[in-house]
């Protein structure tokens, strides 16, 4: 059992607010889960449901973690962030990126978060095409399964 130097009251982690993800089921109902607290995962027939048993599942994660004097982590909401991060990289994308930065008259600091912000922006609209492209193929299984014609697109 671990006891970590500053603790604050049960209460306290009780009282935080952890982000919770939904997850709309494919043959019905909900999956919740709260990915900073590893291993926290609900369901439920409705959605209203599915956040009440979370709720549930996250205030005994944290008692379990409490009581065998577990780290707890802080919600990712209300981590700091400083916005500095050392990358080190090879000097010949070093010298491209200070090329390309100089092109567009901008600071190589400034390309740099720009190229990361289009880079993370075109992964989230790839996931969320990704899980539309299931969610169509669950339907049409569906809809297959049923004997129905499949849906016109």
């Amino acid at each position: 059992m671990r006891k970590p130097a500053t603790r604050k009251p049960l209460a306290y982690y009780l009282n935080l607010h952890y982000p919770i993800t939904l997850v709309p089921e494919a043959e019905g109902g909900y999956t919740a889960l709260i990915k900073d607290l590893p291993g926290c995962v609900s369901v439920g027939e409705t959605r209203e449901e599915a956040l009440q048993m979370i709720e549930d599942a996250k205030r005994l994660w944290l008692e379990v973690a409490y009581e065998h004097g577990d780290e707890i982590p802080l919600p990712s909401t209300e981590r700091a962030y400083g916005g500095k991060v050392l990358v080190r990289m090879p000097p010949s994308l070093h010298r491209r990126l200070v090329e390309e930065a100089e092109a567009e008259e901008v600071s190589l600091n400034q390309y740099i978060v720009g190229l990361l912000a289009e880079a993370s922006a075109l992964r989230a609209v790839r996931r969320e095409l990704s899980s539309l492209r299931d969610d169509l193929r669950a339907l049409k299984h569906g809809a297959e399964l049923r004997g129905l014609e499949r849906p016109a697109l």
